[in-house]
């Protein structure tokens, strides 16, 4: 395969991956994906040489605009009027549903603080946000157990000062709800927390190192925004 044809094959793979995401109502998602094969198609049309090709390629380039402009439309009048809600059901043993995969959609460059927080702090370093502070609400553990959970939010916090993110703690002997609060406006609560994926049988099987690559346990996502929570600076999570 050519590196022209390999480009082209990887522009209409994730097209294809944005036209499902639509088609299931997951707008976020196929917003993003969206954009990205748009961007991989642009490149396509700047390497080729085919005046024909060139024209289908510019008319395929301008239905993904359209249809990524509608979406960015409708899921902001939905933000606007409190009323965005998705749902995605995580079957038992699916694939694809990394942290990455499930939240990246909505850390955009507004979100500067994370609310309701557990166990996805890499992701946030690297994610295109300007993420500088993080809350974590939990429970508290008992007995030898506490001092075990102590060091290791301590050696948390060290670790996060280095990229200067601050984790700031509470622990709550009453939380039940599990669910993630951004600062841009983004609530995602997730069934079992962030607890989805299933352990690999050894340190050899695919999916060990690659989350999006792990079997899963059954759970259901719920992905609502409010427009009202931009201008709090605290929240709350359970684990």
């Amino acid at each position: 395969m050519s590196k022209l044809a390999g480009m082209e094959a990887s522009a209409t793979s994730v097209l294809r991956r944005a036209v499902e995401l639509d088609g299931s109502s997951r707008l976020p998602e196929a917003l993003v994906c969206y954009q990205e094969g748009i961007q991989l198609l642009l490149d396509v049309l700047k390497a080729t040489t085919d005046e024909t090709k060139k024209s289908r390629y510019r008319e395929r380039i301008r239905e993904y605009m359209d249809r990524a402009e509608e979406i960015k439309k409708h899921v902001q009048l939905e933000k606007e009027a409190g009323k965005y809600h998705e749902q995605i059901h995580i079957a038992a043993g699916s694939v694809g549903y990394s942290y990455d995969r499930l939240f990246r959609p909505y850390m955009d460059q507004t979100l500067t603080e994370i609310m309701n927080f557990l166990r996805f702090c890499e992701l946030l370093v690297k994610s295109a946000g300007q993420v500088r502070r993080i809350h974590l609400t939990t429970g508290e553990e008992e007995g030898p157990r506490l001092e075990e959970q102590q060091g290791r939010l301590r050696e948390l916090r060290d670790s996060l000062n280095k990229y200067s993110i601050s984790l700031d703690v509470q622990y709550s002997a009453t939380l039940h709800d599990r669910e993630i609060r951004f600062s841009n406006g983004w609530i995602i609560k997730i069934g079992r927390g962030l607890d989805i994926f299933k352990p690999t049988k050894g340190p050899f099987q695919i999916g060990f190192c690659d989350y999006d690559l792990r079997e899963c346990h059954e759970t259901t996502v719920d992905i609502f925004h409010n427009k009202h929570l931009k201008t709090t600076t605290h929240g709350d999570v359970s684990s």
